[in-house]
């Protein structure tokens, strides 16, 4: 099992979950994070850190739908290990459904 995140992040990216990552597995896209993985161990310390509740198991069927775009992306977005402000409009983001497609964009993070 790994963790995946999903459209839940999206224009919200807080980035509570990157500090408490005892193996550095985020990666950062321009409006949203993403886990590896290859190199998440599955410890779940995340899970609680995201207010937006983006981050599930692989085994939650909210999963399905984003765990190769975590993979996919995780080889081309930078590596991201330190908290950042999230974007002035997050909390209005924050719980709006079905954000993927319409709302999520290919374009790397800062790392």
């Amino acid at each position: 099992m790994t963790f995946v995140v999903t459209d839940k992040c999206i224009k919200c990216k807080y980035t509570d979950c990157v500090t408490v990552c005892p193996v550095d597995c985020f990666y950062e896209g321009k409006n949203m994070l993403v886990i590896d993985p290859d190199v998440c161990i599955d410890c779940g310390v995340c899970v609680p850190e995201c207010p937006a509740e983006a981050i599930v198991p692989d085994t939650d069927p909210a999963s399905d739908a984003f765990a190769e775009l975590n993979r996919r992306f995780s080889q081309v977005w930078p590596n991201i290990v330190t908290a950042k402000a999230p974007p002035p409009d997050a909390k209005e983001w924050d719980g709006v459904p079905n954000k993927y497609p319409d709302h999520f964009s290919e374009d790397p993070g800062e790392g």
